[in-house]
């Protein structure tokens, strides 16, 4: 995309895009299986994935739908989401301009799972896993191999796994041709899962990819990626991470949920949501780094997170300010 062309996009009134996307709600994506919501025993909920699980929008708006919603069930949402990373322990060569190779969940996954003890776990993988090249069975078997070890390990911890379709990578933006196609084929196969392996799978892949096919139909270069990036396929904006984040409460029996066009009025059951919103965005951001810390990993240029029990008492602070604007 021309970036000329993607700064007058950001220029555009938010209330278009608006718009687009509740239209694009009401056409309809198929039945979506439901499960049974969060139980209450649940105290820890662990996001496990890959820059766009870090970046944590898509936590957020799940986090402060439960904390507007429930807000006398306490939960835990713990974000480690880690930029770059696979569940193949694949990289490409000279990636990240050759500073270093992609991480490898294998080297972090136990630490994490001991240090969070996570009742549940959401994990996104995928976008990483075909390292941007085109369908090499090789790889997609890395990948499939990758997951069934990812599940088998958090289900020997007690704690229950549901997975997560990759987001949908943008060849408008993105520089890979054919590279969409390759996650079609990893979503296909996680999806597959559901019956062959009686696994719990979130598919916001497809959902994802409806919602542009709808909107480029309306207008060519629009793109659910963030805007400021010309050139990123990967990354979901604002709008991208409230679709995952619908589809997650969808799942979880959350119908309310389902055609609302934004976060904001998703929770918009209490006067202050848009400020818990923001304590809750604030919380997650510093904790995501403080427990990233904490765990360990392998990957440089990371921001150092406050020592955890300090990065507790803070959120605990923020915590108050929450319970404040709900009285």
């Amino acid at each position: 995309m021309n970036p000329k062309n993607v700064k007058q996009f950001n220029k555009l009134p938010f209330q278009r895009l608006q718009v687009c996307i509740l239209w694009a709600f009401l056409i309809g994506f198929g039945p979506t299986v439901v499960a049974q919501g969060i139980p209450k025993e649940v105290k820890r909920v662990l996001f496990l994935g890959n820059s766009i699980t870090y970046a944590g929008s898509y936590v957020t708006d799940i986090e402060a739908y439960f904390v507007t919603h429930y807000p006398n069930q306490s939960i835990e949402f713990i974000n480690v989401g880690l930029p770059s990373e696979t569940v193949s322990g694949l990289s490409e060569e000279g990636h990240a301009g050759g500073r270093f190779p992609r991480p490898d969940l294998h080297e972090r996954l136990a630490r994490v799972l001991t240090q969070t003890k996570p009742d549940l776990v959401f994990a996104s993988y995928g976008m990483n896993d075909g390292i941007y090249l085109s369908l090499d069975e090789g790889r997609f078997q890395r990948f499939k191999d990758g997951i069934n070890w990812l599940h088998e390990e958090v289900v020997k911890t007690g704690a229950k796994i549901i997975h997560f379709t990759p987001p949908i990578f943008d060849e408008l933006r993105g520089k890979n041709a054919g590279y969409a196609a390759v996650l079609d084929r990893y979503s296909d196969w996680l999806i597959s899962q559901k019956t062959s392996a009686n696994w719990e799978v979130i598919d916001v892949h497809y959902p994802m990819k409806k919602v542009l096919e709808a909107h480029r139909k309306i207008d060519a270069e629009f793109s659910l990626t963030g805007f400021a990036l010309a050139e990123d396929g990967v990354h979901p904006g604002e709008v991208g991470h409230w679709i995952m984040a619908r589809e997650t409460l969808v799942y979880l029996g959350e119908k309310g949920a389902a055609k609302a066009p934004d976060v904001k009025t998703a929770i918009a059951v209490m006067p202050a949501s848009e400020q818990i919103l923001k304590l809750v965005s604030q919380r997650q951001t510093m904790m995501k780094d403080a427990w990233l810390t904490a765990t360990g990993h392998k990957r440089p240029e990371m921001k150092v997170g406050l020592p955890l029990e300090e990065a507790r008492a803070k959120a605990a602070e923020i915590e108050k300010q929450i319970r404040a604007l709900m009285k």
